[in-house]
Order: C-alpha cells, then sequence, then structure tokens
C-alpha cells in the first residue's frame, strides 16, 4: 500500500511538471510561434510603444527559452521579480503570473475568488452524488418499474437541458416567480443564512445536471454487477439483501463514479462558467470570462493552472480512495 502511495505521488510530481511546461508552451510558445507580439497580448493593443518593450523586457522574452521556463517555474515556487522598463515589480510566490492591464499579480485574484466556486462546486457535489446515486441504484434494483422509467426520462432531460436555460428557468420560478430567494450571492463572512439562501439554487441547477448523468451511469454499473457470480454466490449464501447490495455491489458501482467525481470537481473548481454567470456568482468562471473580454492573458494562465492542479489533485486522491474501496488495488 505504501508503495502503491509513493508511486501516485511520483506521477502527479511528474504530472505536475508536465502541465506547468504545456501551460508555459501554450501561452509563450506557440503564439511567438504564430508571429504574434506577446507583449502587446499583455498590455493591449492600445498601449504605447515604450510600455510594450517594457512589457517586453520584464517578461524576459529576448531571452533563451530554457531561462524563460526556469523564471516561469521559478515564480510559481520561489516568486518572481520583472524587471524591465525603468521599474521593477514584485510577484510574491506563488506567482502565477502578473496582469499589467489590472496592475496586479494574478494569484491574490484568484485566492478572493476561489472560495466560492470552491463552495459551489462542492456543495453541488453533495447533492449529485446523494440523489444520482440513490436514483441509479433504486432504478437498477427496480428494472422496469415505473420508478425507473420516470427516474430515466428525469436523468436524460437532466442530461439534455443545458445549465444556462435550467438556470434561467430556475431564477424566473422561485426568485421572480415564487419569490423565495433574492437571487443575490452574499459573502459567507457576512452573512451565513444569506450565503446558504444565494447559494442553493446555483448548487440545485449544476447538481441536476451532474445528478442526471450520474443517475444513468450507476444504473448502467449496478445492473451489470448484479448479474456477477459473486452476487449470486452471496444471495446463496443467505445474506442479507442489504448487505449485499450495499457491501458488495456498491463497492464495485463505486470505483467508475469515484472516476467521474475526480475529472468532474477538478474540472468545476477551475471555474463552472455557466453556472456562476447564470447566477452572478463572483467565482473563478466569471474572472476568466471577464479575462477573456478584457483579452486579460495573464487571468486566463493563471485559471487555467488552477484548473490543471485542481483535475491533478483530485484524481491524486481518487486514486487513493481506489486502494481504499477497492482491495484488488491493494493486493495489485
Amino acid at each position: 500500500m505504501l508503495a502503491y502511495l509513493i508511486r501516485r505521488l511520483f506521477a502527479a510530481v511528474v504530472m505536475l511538471v508536465v502541465i506547468v511546461m504545456v501551460v508555459f508552451g501554450i501561452f509563450f510558445l506557440i503564439p511567438k510561434w504564430a508571429g504574434v507580439d506577446i507583449a502587446l497580448s499583455f498590455v493591449g493593443k492600445q498601449a504605447d510603444p515604450a510600455a510594450v518593450e517594457g512589457v517586453r523586457e520584464k517578461l524576459g522574452l529576448g531571452d533563451p527559452i530554457y531561462a524563460q521556463v526556469w523564471e516561469f517555474f521559478k515564480g510559481i515556487f520561489a516568486g518572481r521579480t520583472y524587471t524591465g522598463g525603468g521599474d521593477s515589480i514584485h510577484c510574491a510566490a506563488p506567482c502565477f503570473g502578473y496582469s499589467f492591464r489590472s496592475e496586479q499579480a494574478v494569484w491574490p485574484v484568484l485566492t478572493d475568488r476561489f472560495p466560492v466556486t470552491l463552495a459551489l462546486a462542492l456543495g453541488a457535489a453533495v447533492l449529485w452524488l446523494i440523489f444520482g446515486v440513490s436514483a441509479g441504484v433504486l432504478s437498477a434494483l427496480k428494472r422496469g418499474s415505473l420508478w425507473d422509467r420516470g427516474a430515466m426520462v428525469i436523468a436524460l432531460s437532466g442530461v439534455s437541458l443545458p445549465i444556462y436555460f435550467t438556470g434561467m428557468v430556475a431564477l424566473s420560478i422561485f426568485v421572480y416567480g415564487l419569490d423565495l430567494f433574492d437571487g443575490q450571492f452574499v459573502p459567507l463572512d457576512e452573512s451565513f443564512s444569506g450565503w446558504f439562501g444565494g447559494m442553493i439554487l446555483p448548487w440545485v441547477t449544476l447538481a441536476f445536471l451532474y445528478a442526471a448523468m450520474y443517475a444513468r451511469i450507476t444504473r448502467a454499473t449496478m445492473l451489470e454487477i448484479l448479474g456477477e457470480d459473486y452476487i449470486r454466490t452471496a444471495r446463496a449464501k443467505g445474506l442479507k439483501e442489504h448487505t449485499v447490495i450495499g457491501k458488495h455491489a456498491m463497492r464495485s458501482t463505486m470505483t467508475p463514479l469515484l472516476t467521474m467525481l475526480g475529472m468532474d470537481l477538478g474540472a468545476l473548481i477551475g471555474g463552472a462558467i455557466l453556472t456562476e454567470t447564470a447566477f452572478n456568482l463572483p467565482g473563478l468562471g466569471q474572472a476568466v470570462l471577464n479575462a477573456i473580454k478584457n483579452q486579460d492573458l495573464p487571468i486566463i494562465l493563471g485559471v487555467t493552472l488552477i484548473t490543471s492542479l485542481a483535475v491533478l489533485v483530485a484524481n491524486l486522491v481518487v486514486d487513493i480512495l481506489y486502494a481504499v474501496i477497492d482491495p484488488r488495488v491493494r493486493l495489485a
């Protein structure tokens, strides 16, 4: 087990290095090879030539590629000082870049918005796991029943309807129609009840999409597992049905669900753009959307790194949970 964890941690570190290099290549090398003036992209087309040249010096765009990559790596772990154009700017570690348009480091912007996105992702994940997995298990146990058909119709609707549609419908009904919620985001440090009330609709809207997918996957996986020999053996031994389902069938069912959860949760932590936009939540998704509109590349770069790291960490946790849930992983 310890050797397995060490291997996974080592693989995660290697993947982290690869991710940073790929992100650097996307934002710095590919535009350069395509003939794009990277410094001009960072400060905007309306900037004067002196400002563009200063940014070019600060970013070290004239240095060899290996020196640029090293400065990029070093900035993430040890901070970085941008020098050029007659002044210098220090970006404390972890330095995910510096926005020369808004004149602020990227990391404080990300940390200011990250709690909103994290709360949205975790709250929705709890809801879609509870309702999606429960609906899928019940549909598998009651295959062909009215419950099974109704649940799968709802699940198909949830998968088919886009979030911006269900979000607008939820706002129209529960905010503007029934007036059950005010539809405004309230920071947690101001009022817990206001924060919770403002997060309910985003949680439910986001969870509806994922619960539908998890219900369908859970049903299909559970039906396949219920036909396995070890399930028939467990029943033949006289084990109670709730033991067969809860202890044996559910353990095997959770393996593909954990894989999905790691990918979905990691991606959402990087920003649920549609949900945050629909409900005006000041999270990473809204930050990257504003950055795209303003062509603020450092913010986009920082959110890209955060999303990649979140997916990497989520999958590392999933790999560890595999060993906890499935004995075959530990034996292997």
